[in-house]
């Protein structure tokens, strides 16, 4: 009876996703004393791709990079606790470079947010990971799409009341997301007042050069209020005075 109107291959995926539950629930446990690898690939995107479990949060690493760490992503934990989020919920937000919802799962988590996300990413076995790992876990409404940024900022015709940048390859952002181009488009898709977070790195002497030159040449032109918000080695840079200071 419990079944009824429903085909095999959905009761079957219905099973795989309670099995996947149950045995996280041990995994995160024991990833409070030893981390936890929970799978590993090479794509085309990211040759070294490492998902684990450490102290109960996805970790998502690449050979020099930490893509995603639950809560403890720490550029934009810092960013949020630096910000007064509205009491009535963040709206609409979308995430470029969504790993393993590291942006939706703190903002839910921590910071007891509602809202309705978006996230993109465009490595296939992200996706497939975040699908069978992660999605069910969230109360808000989130959808995860597969597309390169640039794409999607161009397809979409949705507007964002937040939108979070935190497109990487390995520890290197792309050079056609620090073109003035890219900005405009992201830009056509943030709804009035809305806010932009871009995440760059600062954590060597060429990478903070680099960061300077994109904010003070390209994205201050566009968004001559901005302001940035030094997070360890990253900067989070905003379309506007949003950092409590």
């Amino acid at each position: 009876m419990g079944t009824k109107g429903r085909n095999g291959p959905e009761i079957l995926q219905t099973v795989r996703v309670q099995i996947v539950t149950r045995f996280l629930k041990l995994k995160r446990l024991l990833s409070y004393l030893i981390d936890i690898q929970l799978d590993k690939a090479s794509t085309l995107l990211n040759p070294v791709l490492d998902l684990s479990l450490r102290n109960g949060r996805f970790y998502l690493t690449t050979a020099n990079a930490v893509y995603s760490y639950g809560d403890l992503y720490d550029n934009f934990l810092k960013a949020f606790q630096s910000m007064d989020l509205p009491k009535n919920g963040l709206g609409d937000i979308l995430v470029l470079g969504f790993g393993m919802g590291s942006v939706p799962y703190m903002l839910e988590q921590v910071f007891h947010q509602k809202f309705d996300c978006t996230g993109v990413e465009a490595d296939a076995k992200i996706v497939e990971w975040a699908n069978d790992y992660l999605m069910p876990n969230f109360s808000n409404k989130v959808k995860l799409v597969h597309a390169d940024a640039s794409d999607f900022i161009v397809e979409s015709s949705s507007l964002f009341d937040l939108i979070a940048i935190d497109l990487f390859l390995d520890d290197v952002v792309p050079d056609q997301f620090s073109k003035m181009v890219f900005l405009q488009k992201v830009q056509k898709r943030m709804k009035e007042n809305g806010i932009l977070l871009f995440n760059r790195l600062a954590d060597t002497a060429v990478a903070l050069e680099e960061t300077k030159a994109f904010y003070e040449t390209n994205f201050k032109k566009l968004f001559p209020q901005a302001q940035f918000l030094e997070a360890g080695g990253n900067w989070i840079i905003a379309n506007k005075p949003i950092f409590k200071t």
